[in-house]
């Protein structure tokens, strides 16, 4: 593929300009960054208004499962606005309620009805609270090594430093360790101990803190952003099972995880596990217009058969959002996406990224499944010394920025967070894509080796 737009660098610095007098970023020291003007994206990349293009190893921001631009789903996003653009959420409106349909099929159990949100942090901060209303309590769980979003709630709901700048330790969370065998905060040497460590501690937290004062205990699926930590065997199923236990709400956070991301429709299939609330987001329609949602079994939603939900949102189910939702899912059926996310990760991405962890010494663990990895990158393989410390920036950032400018050097656009790169591509990223994509991290991880011991 090559661009579709003849180079322009002119335009890119106008575009650019703009974005420096007139746009706040987030995440950012506004002074210190440099975005790139992007000029288009198709497919699996992306690229400036110089025509350098980019293998997107990041889909976005784990969103863009199908690729950018995919036409059917442009299509039926025009095809809505020609109909109906917008609609007040109270209404029952056909594309809304297809949505919702095509999603409740998906969901694990009997997660059968769904509130619509903009994106992720506003469906996690909607589940807490049908939790907490649900079961009359307050206290919410969550991990160390996870995020679920920046809105108030969400962002206390945090385990990672995003946090630390809104935590006003007055938000009703009680942190707990989940398991990381790489990592592991209890001393285990296999994913069995590490299983049954992790779930003593979650009960003795629970214990300390009082069964009857905890609503909820919040857990990514599958931990993203924090390093794709693929739960131990028995995990999720031994935090349901004591969810049950004490009467807690149990949620799933599938934000990142949900819709093809691990080669299922939702992580939680990997664990025969049944949540009680379930969030989603980005790849329910690929990101082309913001929508995330809850998934609410049938108990909870009883609790508001009589009761109205103090809750809502202008946007929510808006007609655009919902219509690239219904045709991104049926992409994702008639294309196959779902079991070619399984397929890519098992032949592909899983030996390849091996394969470059046996010859790099900069790489200590790869983990993950689908189309969704991440590369644990260390000083020492045998201390597992990270190769940057943890939450580093400036001159301590040092080489993990320099193995991010080496990727982009040899065409890939990098997913980095601390110590690890992340190879997240879309989900129908084709063989030959992925495999350009392992070369330029094989390069661009030769660098990284130059701050080995």
């Amino acid at each position: 593929m090559t661009p579709h737009v003849v180079p322009d660098p002119q335009a890119g610095a106008a575009v650019k300009a703009a974005d420096r007098a007139h746009v706040f970023h987030s995440w950012s020291a506004q002074g210190l960054i440099d975005p790139l003007a992007v000029a288009g994206a198709e497919g699996s990349y992306f690229w400036d208004y110089d025509g350098n293009r980019y293998l997107d190893f990041t889909s976005g921001l784990v969103y863009t499962n199908i690729g950018y631009q995919h036409p059917r789903v442009v299509a039926a996003i025009q095809k809505q606005a020609a109909k109906l653009t917008t609609f007040a959420p109270a209404f029952a409106i056909d594309v809304r309620s297809e949505a919702a349909r095509l999603i409740a099929e998906r969901t694990p159990g009997d997660l059968d009805k769904i509130f619509f949100t903009n994106g992720g942090a506003e469906a996690v901060e909607n589940a807490v609270r049908m939790a907490r209303l649900h079961t009359g309590r307050h206290k919410v769980l969550s991990a160390f090594r996870s995020y679920h979003g920046a809105t108030s709630t969400a962002i206390n709901l945090t385990g990672d430093p995003r946090r630390w700048a809104s935590d006003t330790g007055s938000a009703g969370v009680v942190r707990f360790w989940a398991p990381f065998l790489y990592r592991s905060p209890f001393y285990a040497t296999t994913e069995e101990q590490e299983c049954e460590r992790a779930l003593a501690h979650l009960e003795d937290t629970i214990a300390f803190e009082g069964p009857a004062t905890i609503a909820a205990i919040i857990l990514e699926t599958v931990p993203g952003t924090a390093g794709i930590m693929t739960p131990p065997p028995g995990y999720l199923a031994g935090v349901r099972a004591i969810c049950d236990r004490y009467g807690i709400v149990f949620v799933l956070d599938e934000v990142m995880a949900g819709f093809g991301r691990t080669g299922k429709w939702f992580a939680a299939e990997h664990f025969d596990v049944v949540p009680d609330l379930m969030t989603f987001a980005k790849g329910v329609n690929s990101g082309y217009v913001p929508l995330g949602g809850v998934a609410i079994s049938a108990e909870i939603a009883a609790t508001f058969d009589k009761r109205p939900y103090p809750g809502g949102l202008t946007y929510s189910g808006h007609p655009l959002a919902c219509a690239a939702a219904v045709a991104t899912i049926q992409v994702m059926e008639d294309e196959k996406v779902v079991e070619h996310a399984a397929r890519i990760g098992e032949t592909v991405l899983g030996p390849g990224l091996r394969e470059l962890a046996e010859r790099h010494p900069s790489v200590g663990e790869v983990r993950g499944t689908g189309a969704f990895w991440a590369l644990d990158l260390v000083r020492n393989k045998e201390t597992r010394e990270p190769l940057v410390p943890y939450n580093a920036t400036g001159e301590a950032n040092a080489p993990m920025a320099a193995f991010g400018a080496a990727a982009k050097k040899h065409g890939l656009w990098p997913f980095i967070n601390m110590n690890r790169t992340h190879a997240v591509p879309a989900c129908n990223v084709s063989e030959a894509e992925a495999k350009e994509g392992l070369a330029a991290l094989d390069a661009a991880l030769s660098v990284a080796d130059e701050h080995t011991a």
